[in-house]
C-alpha cells in the first residue's frame, strides 16, 4: 500500500511537471520587465519591429504595465468575474464612471500620447452624431448641453488648461463617441504588410467592439505577429489579451485583413476590419 502511494505521488508530480512544460514553454514572458516591449519576447525567429521615434506606435510599445498577475478591475475598482482572458494590464486608470470602454480605450491612449507630447491642437474627436469637439474648445469653457436628444455647445465655464480638466474633457468624449464614430474617423488597412502598432480591429455598432494592436513582431520572411489589448463593458482596465485559439502562440496573434472573421479572447470580428485613425495615416 505504501509503495502504491509513493508510485501514485511520483506519477502525479511527473504529470504536473509535464503539463507545466507543455503549457508554458511557448509563452515567453519576462515578468521582471515593466513595459509591453520588454515584457513580451517574440516567438523564436521573430523580433520586435523598431517603431519610429516619438510615434504613437513607439508610445504604445513602451507603455508601462502593472506587476504580473494583477487582476482586471472595473471602474469601481472591483476585479471582474472572468480573469482568464488577459496576460497583463496597462498602467493607466479607467476613471470612476462606466465610460472608458472599448473604443474609448483607444481614444484615451491616443489623447494621452498627444497630451504628453504637447500636441494640444490635435486633440479632438467626433461624436456618434458626427459633431466634432476639441480639447481647445473645452479648455476655453465650452460645454455640451442636451436638448431633445440633440447636443449643442455653449460656454459656461472659465478657461482651464489643467490635466484635471483634460480628464473631464475625455469623459465627455467617452460619453458621446464610440465604435461608430471611431470607425468613421478611420481608414481601412487593405494589406497585411501595412498593419502597424496603433491600428485597431473594429466592429462599429451599438454595441460594437474594438481591440488595439499594441505590438508587432516580424520574422526574416516578413511574416508578422501582433499583441492585442482592449477594454470592455463595463468599463475596465486596459489589458493585453491571451490567444485562446492558439495557446502555443499566445499571447501573440496572427492577423489577416482578408480573413472572413478574426477571433480574439472575448470577441469575434466578423468581418475582419483593421483600421487606422485618419490623423495617423
Amino acid at each position: 500500500m505504501k509503495r502504491f502511494a509513493v508510485l501514485l505521488l511520483l506519477f502525479y508530480f511527473q504529470h504536473l511537471f509535464s503539463q507545466v512544460i507543455e503549457t508554458t514553454a511557448p509563452l515567453i514572458i519576462d515578468e521582471s520587465r515593466s513595459t509591453i516591449r520588454t515584457r513580451f519576447i517574440p516567438p523564436k525567429g521573430f523580433y520586435w519591429i523598431n517603431e519610429e521615434p516619438g510615434s504613437f506606435s513607439q508610445f504604445l510599445n513602451n507603455f508601462p504595465l502593472h506587476p504580473p498577475n494583477f487582476p482586471v478591475r472595473d471602474f469601481t475598482g472591483v476585479p471582474i468575474e472572468q480573469q482568464q482572458h488577459h496576460i497583463a494590464l496597462l498602467k493607466i486608470d479607467v476613471g470612476v464612471k462606466n465610460l472608458q470602454q472599448c473604443a474609448d480605450a483607444w481614444i484615451r491612449l491616443y489623447a494621452e500620447y498627444l497630451w504628453i507630447n504637447q500636441r494640444f491642437d490635435e486633440i479632438g474627436f467626433e461624436f456618434t452624431s458626427s459633431q466634432f469637439f476639441t480639447w481647445n474648445d473645452f479648455k476655453k469653457g465650452i460645454r455640451t448641453k442636451e436638448l431633445n436628444k440633440k447636443v449643442s455647445f455653449i460656454k459656461t465655464e472659465k478657461e482651464d488648461n489643467s490635466y484635471e480638466n483634460f480628464q473631464k474633457y475625455l469623459e465627455v468624449i467617452f460619453r458621446y463617441a464610440g465604435t461608430i464614430s471611431l470607425d468613421r474617423e478611420s481608414i481601412p488597412i487593405k494589406n497585411n504588410a501595412a498593419i502597424k502598432t496603433g491600428d485597431f480591429l473594429i466592429k462599429p455598432g451599438s454595441p460594437g467592439h474594438s481591440v488595439i494592436i499594441v505590438g508587432v513582431a516580424r520574422n526574416l520572411a516578413g511574416k508578422k505577429l501582433y499583441l492585442l489589448a482592449e477594454s470592455f463593458m463595463p468599463a475596465q482596465d486596459i489589458h493585453v489579451l491571451v490567444n485562446h485559439q492558439n495557446p502555443q502562440l499566445s499571447p501573440w496573434y496572427e492577423l489577416d485583413v482578408g480573413a472572413p472573421e478574426t477571433t480574439t479572447a472575448k470577441y469575434i470580428f466578423k468581418p475582419t476590419s483593421i483600421k487606422r485613425f485618419h490623423a495617423l495615416r
